[in-house]
């Protein structure tokens, strides 16, 4: 059976495909992006106003929110330890 995509849906789809883009460059330079504030870093997502933040612990990268880069800024400092 074919499938479509409603165009909000194919724009969702672009979406999901930008975070696992940037999560993939993390993987591959996680130094590589500028420190937000204590040891969180932030990747910009490409074409969406996102931002990948997260943190690099001893043996992973903790991705710590998916951010919109203009509504509530703020609203992930709970998830780090102060």
């Amino acid at each position: 059976m074919k499938y479509e995509f409603h165009p909000e849906a194919l724009t969702e789809l672009r979406f999901i495909a930008s975070v696992e883009a940037s999560i993939q460059r993390i993987i591959e330079r996680p130094e590589g992006y500028a420190i937000l504030e204590q040891d969180v870093r932030r990747c910009l997502t490409r074409v969406f106003p996102y931002a990948v933040l997260y943190t690099i612990e001893p043996d992973f990268v903790l991705i710590v929110a998916v951010m919109h880069c203009h509504q509530k800024l703020e609203y992930w400092r709970h998830r780090v330890a102060p």
